[in-house]
């Protein structure tokens, strides 16, 4: 006899096996170095994201991430998306885009800041990975990492 557990859930009707908490706690979408980590939780308490255009969902996503993301290793990968590298990626089929992703809540050229739903989707992704983005309009589109170039490697670019 098979010990999975096929209960279904009240909101999960189809029967197939329910993941236990533990399998959930440790599969994560994304990881987070610990300077990352820490310059999020600095972003959300100096309460700068009230400035954007939709400060509760931002602010309420960028915590979700620091409650789920599992931390990166020491030194971070180069195929980790992290403050202060170059991204170059796509959303839902559209052109390849790239700029630099930083924690800075000024708005320039060639530049993607952690305090808006792009940046706060794609730190801590890794490269080849797909993930959902809610748009300002409340459409979600798909995210795709195509390249990450650490920060110390963009000024030889």
């Amino acid at each position: 006899m098979s010990t999975t557990n096929t209960n279904t859930h009240k909101h999960h009707g189809t029967g197939a096996p329910w993941p236990n908490r533990k399998c959930l706690t440790r599969r994560s979408a994304f990881s987070l170095t610990r300077s990352d980590r820490t310059s999020l939780e600095r972003l959300l308490l100096d309460r700068a994201l009230f400035e954007t255009p939709y400060p509760i969902i931002l602010t309420g996503f960028l915590r979700h991430k620091l409650r789920t993301a599992i931390p990166a290793r020491e030194p971070a990968s180069e195929d980790l998306v992290t403050g202060g590298c170059h991204v170059v990626y796509m959303i839902s089929g559209g052109g390849v885009q790239s700029g630099v992703l930083t924690f800075d809540l000024m708005q320039r050229p060639g530049v993607i800041r952690v305090a808006s739903m792009l940046g706060a989707t794609m730190i801590g992704m890794r490269r080849h990975q797909r993930a959902p983005m809610l748009r300002e309009d409340g459409t979600v589109d798909t995210l795709v990492i195509l390249e990450t170039l650490p920060h110390q490697d963009i000024a030889a670019v």
